[in-house]
């Protein structure tokens, strides 16, 4: 039973077909081909390896490569990566400041207190009435020696 349906399909695939292209108007025969099913899929796939191979050819021997995402010679690629390193140190300076400009912005509006380091020491009004009395005396003892 293999053998039968063996048999079928390649005749099927050889058998001969005729394909007449006519004119509508006057029924006159434009074209005839004599096909079968193997002519007919080896010339489908004839042309689509034709067009793929072609397609290649176009973007790998004209600059229409440079448009396919990924693609590029080294220079541009070196470049590329020193421009990502650059963006990537400006990114982080412009951090940097952000956070330096805020700290100053919260110490102009007095937004943060600052606990004090040393210890308040009381200190007397009294001293300055000692040191009328000193100075007093040492103009009298001027006046004294000169006089």
């Amino acid at each position: 039973m293999a053998n039968l349906t063996e048999n079928t399909t390649i005749k099927r695939l050889q058998n001969k077909y005729r394909l007449v292209i006519m004119n509508d108007d006057t029924f006159e025969e434009v074209a005839t081909f004599k096909l079968s099913r193997v002519s007919v899929y080896v010339a489908l796939s004839s042309a689509f390896i034709l067009l793929v191979g072609l397609t290649i050819c176009l973007l790998v021997f004209t600059p229409l490569k440079y448009y396919i995402p990924g693609y590029g010679n080294k220079k541009s690629i070196t470049q590329l990566q020193l421009l990502k390193y650059r963006t990537d140190s400006l990114d982080q300076a412009l951090k940097y400041n952000q956070s330096y400009i805020d700290g100053i912005k919260k110490a102009i509006a007095g937004g943060q207190t600052m606990p004090l380091d040393t210890i308040n020491i009381n200190v007397k009004n009294d001293n300055t009435h000692d040191d009328r009395e000193s100075r007093n005396e040492g103009r009298r003892r001027r006046h004294r020696r000169r006089g």
